[in-house]
């Protein structure tokens, strides 16, 4: 006699946590403003509101993990959130102020970082608990955000106000976006303990980066990003050189002990 099969039931939790998800509200809200501004062709204020939006992501995370609200929900919105604030607002930049004049390869070049954004943040959920947590595996979404938001506002301080049609950015753009869906391992910094002891000089030299950042914060933030964006395929020429010299190191001792028999 068939038995039907059982359904379980499933106890949906009604209400979610208040405080991480306001803040994750905020990077949305900020994402959107950068659109809002792109569009009226203000692309400085539309850089800074990227800036502003990472702030907020950065902090919605932390704050749920230090009064223990983490939530599915909250991953899932924050995943949601990334994608337009890291991926639409930024590409959406990016096309209007320098890739327009591009014709089609130039909105092509847009959709490529939105999809390998959406990607990324994809393979980055199912691979939570898999991958060992100071690294990344390939470019954070909101990393190359950025990179694209302090390229504009690099430019704006040297003086190219407006729009600025230049081909070269549409391949930067490109090359971000396989950065993204890439396997190469980018440091997390998820290790670092801020309340452990460092040597003296150490400490100066982290005083005297947080001082120039002060100085000259456009410059920075610019040399910064665009140092962690090349940072992982610098880090994978260095690993690929060493793993060759192992293999030459030993198959030199191999021929070595060969001959010697």
């Amino acid at each position: 006699m068939n038995k039907e099969p059982r359904i379980k039931n499933i106890r949906i939790k009604k209400g979610i946590y208040v405080l991480p998800n306001l803040f994750t509200t905020a990077s949305l809200f900020a994402g959107f403003y950068s659109i809002i501004a792109s569009v009226q062709e203000k692309y400085f204020v539309a850089a800074v509101a990227i800036l502003v939006s990472l702030v907020f992501d950065g902090l919605d995370g932390r704050i749920a993990r230090f009064t223990n609200t983490t939530s599915k929900f909250g991953a899932e919105y924050d995943s949601l959130a990334d994608l337009i604030a890291f991926g639409v607002a930024p590409s959406l930049l990016a096309y209007i102020w320098a890739m327009s004049s591009n014709g089609k390869i130039g909105w092509l070049a847009g959709f490529l970082f939105i999809a390998c954004g959406a990607l990324r943040l994809a393979r980055y959920n199912i691979q939570i608990g898999i991958i060992e947590s100071k690294v990344f595996n390939g470019l954070p979404i909101p990393a190359a955000a950025c990179v694209i938001a302090t390229t504009v506002i690099f430019f704006d301080f040297i003086g190219i106000e407006g729009k600025y049609h230049n081909s070269y950015l549409t391949y930067f753009v490109i090359l971000l976006s396989l950065l993204m869906v890439s396997s190469i391992k980018y440091y997390s910094f998820k290790d670092i303990k801020l309340y452990a002891r460092m040597p003296f000089t150490l400490f100066l030299i982290v005083v005297g980066i947080l001082l120039f950042i002060y100085y000259k914060p456009e410059i920075m933030a610019f040399v910064i990003m665009v140092g962690y964006a090349i940072s992982g395929p610098i880090w994978w020429v260095v690993k690929f050189g060493q793993k060759i010299t192992r293999k030459a190191k030993k198959k030199k001792s191999i021929q070595h002990a060969e001959h010697d028999q």
